[in-house]
């Protein structure tokens, strides 16, 4: 495992398990399956309603609690200061948790105005030691610059969308100038037109691994934090034997010029689901 070191100092390894759209109780049986392989950094969220499910797969696990590294956010509809503080409070009680390694704000939703709020009790629940590390989802450069402004605490990681056809390459320059990771979701555009691209595939031959492991390995060489989701247990294996090889400069460079700036997902600035 490849680990990076955030802007508070605290180390976090670059290849996650994410679980978005894994029910409750498969969450179990595939979490424990990602520790059973290698992995250590988990990725849920209050609305992906499996917290307890991952909680159930890190209390069975043979890895240590402080050896493992889980992150969750906090859901739009609980934005604002007191209502963070008690949502984290309620995802701390599904996991079975004393604390989280990483608390992120899910969406900036800018047309409610409540992410600085909501920032600023992420910041107390960091002083008070009940969450190693703490950032942000989905924020364009707008929202992380009036973070900068107007928080102390400056964000560790931007977790948003990013694969070969959308390489957030502006986002990224703000957050590498600012010493903010970013961490890619949706890193194999959930498994569509990329792992089917020419360009990937032909990679993927001579290198002699599958086109997603191509995309991850092409994320790790970007200095990309990135967490993979597959509830197939082969997959979930594939996914993490990524550390074996490395693309070449061409290679990277090849798979660079692939960007479309084509979304999977909503744009933030656009997106206010409650």
């Amino acid at each position: 495992m490849d680990f990076v070191t955030l802007n508070n100092s605290v180390k976090m390894p670059q290849l996650g398990y994410g679980v978005w759209q894994v029910e409750d109780e498969q969450a179990t049986t595939a979490v424990r399956k990602a520790i059973e392989v290698g992995y250590t950094s988990i990725d849920t969220a209050m609305i992906y309603q499996n917290e307890r499910g991952v909680g159930k797969a890190i209390k069975e696990a043979s890895v240590p609690r402080e050896q493992l590294f889980i992150t969750t956010k906090v859901w739009n509809s609980d934005q604002g200061f007191e209502n963070t503080l008690r949502a984290f409070d309620e995802s701390l009680e599904r996991l079975g948790l004393d604390y989280v390694d990483l608390y992120l704000i899910h969406w900036p939703t800018p047309e409610f105005d409540q992410y600085v709020d909501t920032y600023k009790a992420l910041e107390k629940l960091y002083h008070d030691g009940r969450v190693k590390a703490i950032g942000v989802c989905n924020f364009e450069i707008e929202h992380l610059e009036r973070l900068l402004q107007e928080c102390e605490v400056k964000p560790v990681l931007n977790q948003v969308e990013c694969h070969p056809y959308l390489q957030q390459n502006e986002l990224k320059d703000f957050c590498a100038k600012h010493d903010i990771f970013l961490e890619a979701w949706s890193p194999l555009e959930q498994g569509g037109d990329v792992l089917k691209d020419e360009v990937i595939q032909k990679i993927a031959d001579v290198q002699g691994k599958t086109p997603a492991q191509v995309v991850l390995r092409w994320h790790l060489q970007k200095n990309n934090i990135v967490i993979p989701k597959s509830v197939t247990p082969s997959r979930i294996e594939e996914n993490f034997n990524v550390f074996d090889f490395e693309l070449t400069e061409e290679q990277m460079d090849e798979i660079n010029q692939l960007n479309r700036d084509r979304r999977k997902g909503p744009h933030p600035n656009e997106f206010h689901n409650r």
